[in-house]
């Protein structure tokens, strides 16, 4: 098998509270087509942006693992608040079709200001999923840092899922965005987006030529996307249309020494603060 069916839920979510809704959403959509081998769903989808210990990872993390099992599916349920000693990651689970948790990725770069509470995770996030391919995990705005799509690239990620809670006006330019990052990158690209009280949809999958397989409005949409692996390793070989072979010329001259010697640390710190911008009146 090099390739797999990914089930994705861009579902209507309340603010918090949503754990009803998304198992069921699951189970419906499962017991409809079984061949789905994986459900994602998007950033913080059960217990929405405020952090709560009694909603954290380690709260739900059997529910969703014994979802996987019973369905017999790898799961993706969107991402969590995770406690660990004084810090507060978000937290994205990888679950296998036996329940056990595979992988976790924690959020590179939370939207600062506004999720100031959130500490950045310091490692990128890969697994395999036997027998087909690797898969990369962004986390929402890690989207919008190329560095983080590289890097995913560079350790094999043939596939790169990215939960999103997105429900700004800026979201048309995410799907630039993953359009861009699929061809610069030459792997798939799946953004699962929530609407609601959460999100404005517009979830989105791209595969390694930039082609757009999927993009949703912004009502409820569950949908399916077909990754094939092997279209991936053939257009990283012998060129996107048979042209650009850009994963390859990066691997042989890679551009972060030219990035850290170039540095301008005088501009970088006009451009002042990270801080909350101000709304200006109507």
């Amino acid at each position: 098998m090099t390739s797999i069916k990914i089930a994705c839920l861009q579902l209507s979510l309340a603010e918090d509270g949503n754990e009803a809704k998304i198992t069921e959403s699951i189970q419906k959509i499962l017991s409809a087509d079984r061949s789905s081998d994986l459900v994602i769903l998007s950033e913080l989808a059960v217990s929405g942006v405020k952090p709560d210990k009694e909603k954290s990872l380690s709260t739900f993390l059997p529910l969703f693992s014994d979802l996987a099992k019973k369905n017999d599916t790898w799961l993706i349920p969107g991402t969590f608040h995770e406690f660990e000693d004084d810090v507060i990651y978000n937290t994205c689970p990888v679950i296998n079709n036996k329940g056990d948790l595979v992988t976790k990725a924690r959020k590179l770069y939370p939207w600062l200001p506004y999720e100031n509470q959130i500490t950045p995770g310091n490692e990128i996030c890969t697994f395999e999923y036997p027998g087909a391919g690797i898969i990369g995990v962004h986390i929402c705005y890690d989207l919008w840092f190329p560095e983080t799509s590289r890097a995913l690239a560079m350790a094999g990620a043939e596939l790169i899922i990215n939960p999103t809670l997105t429900p700004t006006q800026d979201r048309e330019i995410e799907t630039v965005m993953v359009r861009a990052t699929a061809v610069q990158q030459q792997c798939y690209y799946v953004d699962v987006n929530s609407v609601g009280e959460q999100g404005c949809g517009q979830s989105i999958a791209c595969d390694p030529e930039g082609n757009v397989l999927h993009i949703s409005n912004d009502l409820e949409d569950i949908f399916t996307v077909e990754v094939d692996f092997d279209f991936v390793r053939n257009s990283r070989k012998n060129g996107i249309m048979g042209l650009g072979q850009n994963l390859k010329s990066y691997r042989d001259n890679p551009f972060s020494s030219m990035i850290k010697e170039k540095r301008n640390n005088n501009y970088l710190e006009s451009l002042g603060e990270l801080t909350q911008l101000k709304k200006e009146d109507d």
